[in-house]
């Protein structure tokens, strides 16, 4: 017999549905990790103008652990975990400053949207790629990839999906929607 779905979990699900996201945005839900909570959901996002797999501006997950029992490394029983991935300007890979305007990048979008979070923690990569002999077809790259998790302060997860959106996009090189200009873009179901 399969345990019930706690009501905090359902809440903060019924979080996530209907946000509004740039065109840009393509989200979907895959498959969550099974082993590190009783409870999870994860949602995989493609920036990308067309779909078409050669302007795919970067890509990411947005996961959300649930254990009602709380985890000790959590301070908390939910837990906010996201990835985003971009390939950036070859200038902007060697800058020193380039992981600290990364982890920036996340919190100025969690702060913006009011996304209460404590515990935060995570990475910066940058990844300078050279091809060499038969990989001339494939251009050198600098890819730049920011890693974190935090504990939300309540069951609202709305604004820590927008905050991530936010970053993901930012890292993709788009220029912000400023306020009062209305995004023509797809409504998370």
């Amino acid at each position: 017999m399969t345990a019930p779905i706690p009501d905090d979990f359902v809440e903060a699900l019924t979080s996530l549905r209907g946000h509004r996201f740039r065109g840009e945005v393509h989200l979907e839900e895959i498959p969550a990790p099974t082993r590190i909570a009783p409870f999870a959901v994860a949602l995989n996002a493609e920036v990308n103008p067309t779909r078409d797999p050669d302007e795919l501006l970067g890509h990411g997950r947005f996961v959300v652990l649930y254990d009602p029992e709380g985890q000790e490394a959590w301070h908390g029983v939910f837990r906010v975990i996201v990835m985003a991935k971009a390939e950036v300007d070859p200038e902007m890979g060697v800058d020193p400053m380039l992981g600290e305007a990364g982890w920036s990048w996340l919190i100025d979008s969690l702060d913006d949207v009011g996304a209460g979070y404590h515990h935060l923690s995570g990475t910066v990569t940058r990844v300078l790629s050279e091809t060499f002999g038969g990989l001339v077809l494939q251009s050198n790259g600098t890819e730049m990839e920011v890693r974190a998790s935090w504990t939300p302060n309540t069951l609202d997860l709305g604004p820590h999906l927008e905050a991530w959106v936010g970053m993901l996009c930012a890292l993709c090189g788009l220029v912000p929607i400023e306020d009062g200009v209305s995004a023509l873009g797809r409504t998370l179901p």
